[in-house]
């Protein structure tokens, strides 16, 4: 994902240009450390205490200019209002947010209005149209049945959260004036891998063998997760 990240915001700024990149629901901030250390201006947003501890702490260990690239704000995503003035920042992710949000369009509006003009959303949601593939793949004959008529589902942590279908956030995201300019499959093959799995000695082969499928149909329509990018009009 980090890598169709970097293809949207090389196709629309400048090299070297510096960006103020808002990350709402950063979680331990892997993101938002890995685009400060490119040299832009990172605000992280989270809701959750032990996760900006996290965060701050990975911060402190980084070099001074790192550091003062780096804000960490403890909030929750649908107050970006109070935080920040509309057209504040040129890149909002919300990576793995919208899948624990009931109703994700007030949200999604919020973030929209944060963007500067020609400003890019970077949205990772669960796919709703692939939910059968995990339980389909593992055998799981009767989950696999039950997923095609539903957008919720069990995360790996046990939580019952929901998916979103490409149709509808396509549609959503014309709405509130950030049209769907790209869309990318994350995990296509390796869904159903193991948290605890050995990193594999051909690493870079599987992540281009993902990166590939993950620009290319069919195989992106049934990846687990979805990467959208929409810009702001």
């Amino acid at each position: 994902m980090a890598r169709q990240l970097d293809e949207q915001m090389a196709g629309r700024y400048a090299v070297g240009q510096r960006l103020r990149v808002l990350d709402v629901g950063m979680g331990q901030g892997t993101q938002a450390l890995r685009l400060a250390r490119l040299g832009h201006q990172v605000t992280g947003l989270e809701q959750d205490a032990t996760m900006v501890a996290v965060a701050r702490e990975a911060l402190k260990g980084e070099p001074e200019g790192i550091r003062e690239r780096m804000r960490i704000i403890e909030g929750d995503g649908r107050d970006t209002g109070v935080h920040f003035l509309p057209g504040s920042f040129d890149v909002v992710l919300c990576h793995g947010v919208l899948m624990y949000v009931e109703a994700p369009d007030a949200l999604l509006a919020g973030l929209a209005r944060m963007l500067a003009p020609g400003g890019l959303l970077s949205l990772l949601v669960r796919n709703a149209d692939a939910l059968a593939m995990r339980a389909g793949l593992a055998g799981d004959w009767a989950g696999a049945l039950g997923a095609f008529d539903t957008v919720s589902y069990r995360n790996r942590l046990g939580l019952d959260v929901r998916a979103d279908r490409l149709a509808t956030l396509t549609d959503t995201l014309a709405g509130i004036g950030a049209p769907l300019q790209a869309w990318y499959g994350v995990r296509v093959f390796t869904d159903t891998a193991a948290d605890d799995a050995e990193i594999p000695g051909d690493l870079e082969r599987l992540l281009s063998t993902e990166e590939r499928a993950g620009r290319t149909d069919p195989y992106r329509q049934v990846a687990a997760l979805l990467h959208l990018c929409g810009v702001r009009g």
